[in-house]
């Protein structure tokens, strides 16, 4: 829980919508219990929720647009909630401390070097928008550059003045994304300085980060969230596991580090290329992924008179699928860890896993995302 930190106001809170709660954070936490008990005691015991010591500047991904002002002077700041409106904002009380100062730089050599903003509405310009990666463990930084073309004016210049002025950056990269929507990637990257990726350590595991890879913002709240999930699962020596929506194989190596056999399902081809390579760099041999549908890959597991004692899955907002959960019956893994970035989804498939033969006993709230409105929730399920 928070120690009592100097509470600080965002002068941009209603403008941008990045954050959604703005009162003192003992309160956050509170609603954030309340609307957790609310919504799924009924299943398990809610415990007390998980809150951060220092709830700021924890945003280890940091994406920015860049557009001009009235005096045509280059400003940065990001899209306002559900619209292509830019609010100016060059001090955001979530990111990462480092990112502000490499985005200042960014803009004074975009204006000598003549790259232009991209514009959304007109379709011109060159750059589309910045992502900046961060590890607290490794100190590394990631410079992502995303661009409308392939053609990037005096870009060993660039490089060579932002390694001047910053050189705490391990990479730099260039994205080339010619359509698509505000703040994505495209198929194509090429390092311009380094190997274009950072590393991260996470319960004592070694992960590759590159620029599209799917990895948890707050890394303080992540270590708790994936040892809580570990516990919960009572991992040890021989349990077999299967790592369902594993993406980079996060939870997956750090049961497996911990004595478990592993498989991790994943339909990402990029991601399934990242997790091999992070279970190398981790020297696990007891961990093995398949780019398959995770339903589809358990509905066949059950068809073979297979089975295994835990199941993590952690699926994206959207909740997991009816068949996905149908196939979790059938399989009748013996204990299901759910890790839930959305309650209301949660709530919906704890139903209908009650259905297919399981039964909550537990839900351990975490604040993952301070002066926001999400809860993450790890939920532990035993099979009747």
């Amino acid at each position: 829980m928070t120690n009592g930190t100097t509470e600080l106001r965002c002068r941009c809170f209603k403008q941008c919508g990045g954050c959604q709660l703005q009162e003192p954070y003992a309160e956050q936490l509170r609603r954030k219990q309340q609307k957790a008990e609310r919504m799924l005691s009924g299943f398990a015991p809610v415990r007390p929720i998980i809150g951060m010591q220092e709830p700021y500047y924890y945003r280890n991904k940091v994406q920015n647009v860049y557009g001009f002002d009235r005096r045509h002077r280059i400003i940065s700041g990001i899209y306002q909630a559900s619209s292509r409106s830019m609010t100016a904002n060059d001090a955001c009380l979530l990111e990462d401390r480092r990112a502000a100062p490499i985005v200042e730089t960014l803009k004074k050599l975009m204006h000598d070097l003549r790259i232009s903003p991209y514009d959304l509405r007109s379709g011109t310009g060159l750059l589309r928008h910045t992502m900046i990666r961060t590890s607290r463990s490794t100190g590394e930084i990631m410079l992502v550059l995303v661009t409308a073309a392939p053609m990037l004016p005096a870009k060993k210049n660039l490089v060579r003045a932002l390694l001047t002025a910053h050189p705490e950056i391990t990479t730099v990269v260039q994205n080339i994304c010619p359509d698509g929507l505000p703040l994505t990637l495209g198929p194509r990257s090429i390092a311009l300085f380094g190997n274009g990726w950072i590393e991260d350590i996470l319960c004592s595991c070694r992960f590759r980060i590159s620029p599209a890879s799917f990895y948890q913002v707050n890394p303080v709240q992540t270590e708790l969230l994936y040892q809580t999930a570990i516990r919960a699962a009572g991992i040890k020596n021989g349990v077999t596991v299967i790592d369902a929506y594993c993406g980079t194989g996060t939870i997956g190596m750090i049961a497996a580090k911990n004595g478990a056999d592993v498989i991790g399902v994943e339909q990402n081809h990029a991601a399934v290329r990242d997790a091999i390579d992070n279970a190398k760099r981790n020297q696990l041999r007891n961990i093995h992924f398949a780019e398959d549908d995770a339903g589809a890959f358990m509905q066949r597991m059950a068809a073979a008179h297979q089975s295994c004692d835990v199941l993590f899955m952690d699926p994206p907002r959207a909740g997991a699928s009816q068949a996905f959960l149908r196939s979790v019956g059938r399989l009748a893994v013996r204990r299901v860890v759910y890790i839930s970035c959305k309650i209301e989804t949660l709530a919906r498939d704890l139903q209908m896993l009650q259905k297919e033969g399981y039964r909550a006993v537990m839900i351990q709230p975490v604040d993952m995302f301070p002066h926001t409105t999400g809860i993450e929730n790890v939920c532990l399920l035993e099979h009747k």
